[in-house]
């Protein structure tokens, strides 16, 4: 009776991965070998990996690097903060409360303060810097890009810092291990699932990112993201953008196993 109540409670959770993760998934593959005309083909598959898609392919990638990078050399200070400050709880809610607000108005919102007339710009130009072309540029779609991902960064970097035992840093300083010692064979390593969590967080949507590139790059970006969104609603050519959704989809399948891998593979040498 236990196994059948069990097996009954588990029917809500297995429609919903079969009809809004493997049935869109498989949609997807199936619309990737037609072309525009509506003909089964091969071609799309040849044509991904042409010089053109496949630098688009690593541009996607290096950006990505990019803003999970910078998130994290933001996050993870701004976490070890959080653990030792109080009123915890209400610092937390104001890290969170951006990511509450629509990623449209967000962007707009940037426009605005990197504008050629903007906050940033007005106060540079009182300063004695003069205006800067601050919008339509790599730096400004990192940075972007990074203020809107640093909240999925922070959360699982707090949460591993929270949960690690403080006696174990007061252990390394009475054996006289320096700060930076410290941090790097005992801190770090001990929060480094907390670390693999947010850049996985940060990484794999930052791949497929196509609206801040449009509104805060001014398309000077090109990601797969884009060119997905490109296909689907410009050319029409369903079959490409489904191409390219594909390679994306394998992509966060490869990485997110070799994160699961590794993970286990440190727990090991940790028990060591």
């Amino acid at each position: 009776m236990e196994a059948r109540a069990r097996n009954l409670y588990l029917v809500p959770y297995v429609l919903w991965i079969v009809l809004f993760v493997i049935a869109p998934i498989l949609l997807i593959a199936y619309y990737s070998f037609f072309n525009v005309e509506g003909q089964f083909t091969f071609e799309n598959y040849a044509k991904f990996f042409t010089p053109v898609y496949l630098r688009m392919t690593l541009s996607s990638f290096w950006y990505a690097f990019l803003i999970t990078l910078f998130s994290l050399l933001v996050a993870y200070p701004t976490a070890y903060l959080l653990t030792k400050t109080k009123h915890k709880a209400l610092w937390l809610l104001l890290i969170i409360l951006p990511s509450w607000i629509n990623l449209l108005l967000k962007a707009y919102a940037f426009i605005g303060l990197f504008g050629t007339y903007g906050f940033v710009n007005t106060i540079l130009e009182v300063t004695g810097i003069g205006k800067k072309q601050i919008l339509f540029t790599d730096f400004s779609f990192v940075f972007v890009s990074v203020y809107i991902f640093i909240p999925f960064m922070i959360l699982p970097v707090y949460n591993a810092l929270e949960k690690m035992n403080p006696t174990l840093i007061d252990a390394a300083r009475d054996l006289g291990a320096s700060p930076w010692m410290t941090f790097r064979r005992v801190v770090f390593p001990l929060t480094i699932d907390g670390v693999k969590a947010g850049c996985m967080a940060v990484f794999i949507p930052a791949l497929s990112l196509f609206m801040i590139t449009r509104l805060i790059a001014g398309n000077r970006v090109i990601t797969l993201g884009t060119a997905i969104e490109q296909h689907f609603l410009v050319t029409q050519d369903w079959g490409m953008g489904a191409t390219i959704a594909v390679f994306l989809i394998i992509a966060m399948a490869i990485l997110m196993l070799l994160t699961g891998n590794r993970k286990r593979g440190l727990i090991d040498i940790v028990k060591r």
